[in-house]
């Protein structure tokens, strides 16, 4: 991608479709999720509910073998909350929204790998998959929706090279 002297790579999402456009709802939620569940990763009662998630994950069992059960907690809320703020200032800096949506689309992307390393995923009650579980099946699906709008936003801030593809 090419850019010229007076084009910039990223833009703030919003303003790429519109400056009251659905994409701030988008970003916002995100925000309130990142933040909430963030803030949660520093209860005992979260690191205890996300430890069966963490040591059967391939990509992040090492922080339980680094720095235990709430040490992995605190790392994940560190970079929840870190998100969450990447994603408010992204409200007025463009390479933030771009750096925003990316984090919050790395975290589910691998908080959707969860669906196929925990086990009790698939409910053997119900014939086994694609028949999943309440808790811990159902949970993780939602993250589909959530990676779905972490993706529309880093895609409305990464600027397109042509410009007629740009909108005024």
């Amino acid at each position: 991608m090419k850019i010229h002297a007076n084009q910039r790579p990223f833009q703030i999402a919003e303003r790429n479709v519109g400056s009251l456009s659905s994409l701030a709802l988008l970003r916002w939620a995100l925000v309130v999720v990142f933040l909430w569940f963030g803030a949660m990763k520093f209860t005992a009662y979260e690191a205890n509910g996300i430890a069966p998630f963490i040591i059967n994950s391939p990509i992040m069992s090492w922080l339980h073998s680094l720095f235990g059960v709430q040490g992995a907690s605190y790392v994940i809320g560190v970079l929840e909350l870190s998100t969450a703020a990447a994603l408010i200032i992204g409200a007025v800096q463009p390479v933030f929204s771009a750096l925003g949506a990316a984090m919050s689309a790395a975290t589910y992307l691998i908080t959707l790998t969860f669906f196929f390393s925990t086990p009790g995923v698939a409910e053997a009650t119900a014939g086994g998959f694609p028949a999943i579980s309440a808790i811990p099946g159902q949970f993780l699906l939602k993250d589909l929706v959530l990676l779905a709008a972490s993706i529309s936003l880093l895609l409305a801030s990464v600027q397109t090279s042509r410009p007629d593809a740009r909108k005024s």
